[in-house]
């Protein structure tokens, strides 16, 4: 791992044009380890270009170099290419996917089941987030952090470790969260963006979700829903969803956690969150998605008793 730090370091020495970009839906980790690797690289003097395939939640639009973010792909060549926190290619977007005027192709990750597409794969499912992989890339070629770049990597790890809470929250997690707020940042100041800032039509939806909360398997798994019907009825949209897995979560002795997330009238998006015993990426990965061990992802076809029963049997049977 430390020879491809460095093979990267390298990478960035000897180029100058950079395309970034990150999966769909962008999560906190992903917006700010991209967000993070491009403050690093414009403050060494490159050029840099930041692409999302959707746009950056409002949720982190105080990040720095959020108003930045191109929503299309701008037609030039690109000496590097860096995908970070995407799990699989396919998950950076159709433009991307399709884009292929760029030289060497850099790939950051976490994720248990991420995919070695890259010219330059750094995989780590034991980072607690993408976003300590950028601090290292950043820390290897001798960087001396910046308040912009600490900030988005402390957002990237305070948000994939649930503000410390999961159990992913290593030593490492600490150490570098540390280090970022010596760099200047206000943790209150950012807690407060992240979890006191939340708009009326969120807890409106929260409000249409709740009710639709199911236990099963004895207590041990327990699920939510969002319904197309319930975005109608509150103005919202999946970007005030983030976090409506860790309610059923929280429950006494669940240890499975499920999200149904519709996306059109026959097709779901699934998460799965686990407390630590349980690895929720082989569910995610049995119905073609991905994820971490406490954390997967997948999307499945089919009305929501369809996709409920396919899904609840592979959670009963593992449990």
């Amino acid at each position: 791992m430390t020879e491809t730090i460095q093979k990267i370091t390298e990478v960035i020495r000897t180029n100058n044009s950079f395309l970034l970009t990150t999966h769909e839906g962008p999560d906190g980790d992903a917006i700010g380890s991209s967000l993070a690797l491009a403050s690093f690289l414009r403050a060494i003097g490159k050029e840099v270009t930041v692409h999302y395939q959707d746009p950056v939640p409002e949720l982190y639009s105080f990040l720095p170099g959020a108003d930045t973010v191109f929503s299309h792909i701008p037609e030039r060549h690109y000496d590097v290419a860096c995908v970070l926190d995407i799990g699989e290619r396919k998950r950076a977007g159709s433009q991307f996917c399709n884009f292929t005027n760029v030289g060497t192709t850099i790939n950051l990750d976490h994720h248990l089941t991420c995919e070695n597409f890259g010219d330059l794969n750094l995989i780590d499912s034991t980072a607690a987030a993408t976003g300590l992989l950028v601090y290292r890339v950043a820390a290897a070629y001798g960087f001396a952090f910046d308040v912009n770049t600490a900030l988005c990597i402390y957002v990237a790890v305070i948000t994939d470790t649930g503000s410390f809470r999961y159990s992913n929250a290593n030593r490492e997690a600490f150490t570098v969260a540390g280090e970022m707020i010596e760099c200047g940042i206000n943790a209150w100041d950012v807690a407060e963006k992240l979890y006191e800032n939340q708009p009326q039509r969120r807890l409106e939806l929260l409000a249409k979700c709740l009710p639709t909360l199911e236990v099963f398997k004895e207590g041990l798994a327990a699920s939510v829903t969002v319904t197309l019907d319930m975005y109608a009825a509150c103005g919202g949209d999946a970007e005030l969803t983030d976090g409506f897995v860790n309610y059923p979560r929280s429950i006494r002795g669940v240890e499975v956690a499920i999200f149904f997330r519709q996306l059109s009238e026959q097709k779901f998006k699934v998460g799965f969150r686990s407390k630590g015993k349980v690895n929720v990426a082989t569910f995610s990965a049995a119905l073609g998605g991905g994820g971490h061990h406490n954390a997967a992802g997948c999307t499945v076809d089919g009305s929501l008793a369809e996709v409920k029963a396919l899904v609840y049997g592979i959670v009963e049977a593992s449990l």
